[in-house]
């Protein structure tokens, strides 16, 4: 039975975020809470990556507006590993934790918010998310069955399933994360990835060998509630011809929305305009 949610008294350092640490189980998932008091976003980050990706969403503005909660998954940032590594570490595990997390936060009409691997696990999360309001997915192209399963990768390093990749491998797989030439990356991008469990990418690419993975397309294509696709003009992982095929009935404003000069982690580059499409899509959904 998940255990009561801990709010840690010291302010996150030279912000006005309160640090969170969720306790389900034998299980912390930690996050950082924005200080407005509207309508809850929870924000879901990719591979090796952590809460720390959202800092221009949670201050400023949008963080004012609504309550924006940003979680670090199992495994990544300040969140412990989860218990069963093999199946936790997976689209499935990863959208039990999301769920157990909006239950215990009570976020009731929420908008979640998915980015990259953080987007695939939202979207395994639907069926597990009756409180939501709308989904919104980007550098998420949703996998299918099949040998076409991949087929909205244009490039999808093997260091995103490596346990210990060498330097120079994270290096390049941090660059692809940015638009061509983006500069300059933050120093935490790295250091998260250096801090993310070996074990997460791993698992995750085992059970992707295995077949293991959800039919994202098809969820995709049931979906009940509407659902906004965000690319970055520039992405340098995910294909944009794929996703505009997408059979999605409830796709928000009946097109992907994309931000030019944006590359994989559009939520950083270009901030001012990715958090006028997620106030536009949070306040009209």
């Amino acid at each position: 039975m998940a255990r009561p949610v801990v709010m840690v008294d010291q302010p996150f350092p030279g912000q006005n975020l309160r640090p969170l640490q969720i306790r389900l189980g034998t299980q912390t998932i930690a996050g950082l809470e924005s200080t407005g008091e509207g309508r809850p976003i929870l924000l879901v980050h990719g591979n090796s990556a952590s809460s720390r990706i959202w800092q221009k969403q949670l201050q400023g503005p949008l963080g004012d507006k609504y309550r924006i909660i940003a979680i670090d998954l199992p495994g990544h940032g300040a969140s412990s590993p989860p218990p069963d590594p093999a199946s936790d570490y997976s689209g499935r595990g990863y959208a039990a934790a999301i769920a157990a997390v909006a239950r215990e936060l009570n976020l009731g009409n929420a908008v979640v918010v998915g980015w990259s691997l953080g987007g695939h696990a939202v979207l395994n999360a639907a069926a597990l998310l009756p409180m939501a309001a709308g989904l919104m997915i980007f550098g998420t192209p949703p996998v299918g069955s099949g040998p076409e399963g991949f087929a909205g990768f244009k490039n999808l390093s093997p260091t995103a399933f490596t346990a210990s990749p060498t330097e120079a491998q994270i290096q390049e797989w941090v660059h692809t994360a940015f638009a061509p030439g983006y500069a300059p990356v933050p120093d935490f991008v790295v250091q998260d990835f250096h801090r993310t469990d070996g074990n997460a990418r791993a698992c995750l690419g085992a059970v992707a060998q295995a077949g293991g993975l959800a039919d994202e397309v098809e969820i995709v294509r049931n979906l009940k509630i509407p659902l906004a696709i965000v690319q970055g003009g520039e992405e340098q992982i995910v294909d944009l011809g794929y996703l505009q095929r997408l059979a999605a009935p409830t796709l928000w404003r009946g097109a992907v929305q994309v931000v030019a000069g944006a590359g994989h982690t559009t939520q950083w580059e270009k901030a001012d305009a990715f958090n006028e499409l997620l106030d536009a899509f949070a306040s009209g959904v």
